[in-house]
């Protein structure tokens, strides 16, 4: 198969990287910037072009889309258009995505959302728990995830790309990032209390703190936490049990269980190589792509759709009118 990569920063290099993992060697891209052109063809020989058109004349049998969250429907469409396959990394603007929806359904392209953290060994550790029963009936989960805005891309001026524009600000795309697993875990969510705010002197104007009630359909209260002001990287998660406790530590790599006849038990868990500058292994992002690659060969069902992830922006959208109203919001939908 040949490979179009539409955007070769961050992530565009790791899907590179993820897919010369897989054994992939037909791979093309299409950057504008030739500084990124440059470090994607001496880093990993891939060649890129300058307009999107000179892309698609090399005819990729799939497209993966890795450019700033707010351009992401736009190349969706132009895959639907040109009948080729796709992949979308996370979202944030609810806008286009219902047209791309029809768009796909009056096709027979396939267009996948990027869902990573639903592959992560930890999650899928934490699931198995749950599911057995250890800790008897799940009562509520509370996570947090932080790290410093500046360190996010070390090599590059934070104030300079996509995490610092208000509509796709860094808090507000992790938010949807984090509910994409909360909700495959604990269910859907029936209501909502958000605040969101800026709190430090970074050199932005996007709002460096969430902090959310969730009420989940089943009784779960949940509460999740998303900042970019933690100067240490975190995320926590601690889930209560009728019966018991589960944590789980990405940092430390550790998911522990606590039964009051076993006490605590913990197990360490890997998440692959760790890139430099980065903080998470490559493991859930080479999962991710190689069922993109098992989706068009037709070997799985759809993992997961934009139909879901349209609720998931539904729902950051709710949080984001709760702070701003300052009433709980409910998910009728």
């Amino acid at each position: 198969m040949k490979f179009l990569i539409i955007g070769l920063g961050s992530m565009g290099k790791r899907r590179i990287r993820n897919l010369q993992y897989l054994g992939h060697k037909e791979i093309i891209g299409f950057e504008i910037n030739e500084d990124r052109q440059k470090e994607a063809f001496e880093k990993y020989g891939v060649k890129s072009y300058s307009q999107i058109s000179k892309s698609l004349e090399e005819k990729p049998d799939a497209i993966i889309i890795s450019t700033p969250p707010d351009l992401h429907m736009k190349y969706a469409k132009i895959a639907i258009e040109n009948n080729i396959p796709f992949f979308t990394e996370a979202s944030v603007n609810i806008e286009e995505v219902e047209e791309v929806i029809q768009k796909l359904k009056d096709s027979n392209v396939i267009g996948l959302p990027s869902c990573t953290y639903r592959y992560h060994p930890i999650i899928s550790k934490v699931k198995q728990i749950l599911d057995e029963k250890k800790i008897g009936k799940c009562l509520s989960v509370i996570h947090h995830s932080g790290q410093y805005l500046p360190d996010w891309h070390p090599w590059e001026d934070y104030t300079q790309y996509y995490v610092s524009k208000k509509d796709t600000g860094a808090c507000r795309e992790i938010v949807p990032f984090e509910l994409v697993w909360l909700t495959w875990i604990f269910g859907e969510i029936k209501s909502v209390i958000g605040s969101k705010r800026k709190i430090t002197d970074l050199k932005t104007d996007i709002d460096d703190i969430y902090s959310v009630l969730l009420e989940f359909k089943n009784g779960i209260e949940g509460n999740l936490t998303v900042d970019v002001i933690s100067r240490f990287p975190y995320r926590q998660l601690k889930i209560l049990g009728s019966d018991g406790v589960i944590t789980a530590d990405w940092t430390e790599r550790k998911v522990g269980v606590f039964t009051k006849d076993e006490g605590w038990n913990y197990e360490n868990i890997e998440d692959g190589k760790i890139e430099e500058h980065y903080i998470h292994g490559e493991e859930p992002y080479i999962t991710e792509m190689s069922n993109f690659v098992k989706l068009i060969k037709k070997e799985i069902e759809q993992p997961y759709t934009f139909e879901e992830d349209l609720k998931i922006l539904r729902i950051l959208n709710l949080i984001e009118s709760s702070s701003d109203s300052g009433q709980k919001q409910i998910a009728d939908f």
